[in-house]
């Protein structure tokens, strides 16, 4: 297939909907390592300060779980799958300041329920 994997066909349940699960392909992922720049941290320094989301962070966070995500499915796809199932994300401090954010899930083959 090796085509692009539609968000609706990625799910953290073990199935999908109006589908059966004809084949499966084994695990995907997706990994991203990132850091904070140093204005970064001085400016969730100063967010801290003043308490609630620390916006600064949540921006990187979310850039890190969407990048993951997003390599994920291109996994998926040159693997030939049209769906990915029971996705999950895992974070590791690699050290001080350095993140690394897993998404993986199962590949599968999929075709709507007769």
């Amino acid at each position: 297939m090796n085509g692009r994997i539609p968000y609706q066909n990625v799910t953290t349940a073990f199935e999908l909907d109006a589908f059966k699960i004809t084949r499966n392909l084994g695990v995907v992922r997706g990994i991203t390592v990132r850091s904070r720049s140093v204005i970064g941290n001085l400016g969730a320094a100063l967010q801290t300060l003043v308490g609630g989301n620390i916006s600064i962070l949540t921006e990187l966070c979310e850039k890190a779980r969407g990048e993951a995500f997003e390599i994920m499915i291109q996994h998926a796809g040159m693997v030939g799958a049209n769906a990915i199932i029971g996705v999950r994300y895992d974070a590791t401090e690699v050290m001080q300041g350095v993140t690394e954010v897993l998404c993986y899930g199962t590949a599968v083959i999929v075709e709507p329920k007769a």
